[in-house]
């Protein structure tokens, strides 16, 4: 394992203050309604399961495997499917949950694409956004937390496969 210099950045306490928040939102817009909700992998699995939790709809499960970091640092900008969707999402309420927004391109191309599915709707929530970082323009329904153009691990957010399991989210200080 790498071993980067971490400071705690997001605790557990207001990450979870957060995930409830947003799932009372969603509870509360979809009211009555049946959604899909759809996880972004491989990072947003923890939150998304934090998420689902704290909605009261009934809800069906989706995963869509996108990658643009590849190993590094920073985004590609090239986004590559690594695992499409299992059922149709036609005439759905469709939840689309990110664990970071920074470019926006892989958002706008996971947006484009449920939406060539033909939802009944599409509503996007992203745990984190960092909007000094965007190259388009993204616009997301609910955000967590906008944070500045840093790399931050943990909380299913990671670093060559490292530090997803971290309970809170860190700020990379230095790469060694």
């Amino acid at each position: 394992m790498t071993n980067l210099t971490l400071k705690p950045y997001i605790t557990e306490e207001q990450l979870q203050a957060k995930v409830k928040e947003l799932g009372a939102a969603l509870s509360k817009k979809f009211k009555g309604e049946k959604i899909v909700a759809v996880c972004v992998l491989k990072g947003s699995f923890m939150f998304y399961s934090d998420l689902i939790r704290n909605i009261e709809n009934d809800v069906t499960c989706e995963f869509f495997g996108v990658s643009s970091y590849h190993g590094g640092t920073t985004s590609s900008g090239e986004v590559k499917v690594t695992l499409d969707l299992a059922s149709p999402v036609e005439n759905c309420h469709v939840v689309l949950v990110e664990d970071i927004v920074d470019t926006g391109l892989t958002m706008n191309y996971l947006k484009n694409s449920i939406l060539s599915r033909k939802p009944k709707s599409l509503t996007t929530v992203a745990l984190l956004e960092k909007p000094e970082a965007l190259k388009v323009k993204c616009e997301l329904d609910y955000v967590g937390f906008k944070i500045k153009n840093e790399f931050v691990v943990g909380y299913g957010l990671d670093y060559q496969g490292y530090y997803r399991n971290l309970k809170y989210i860190a700020q990379v200080q230095n790469f060694q």
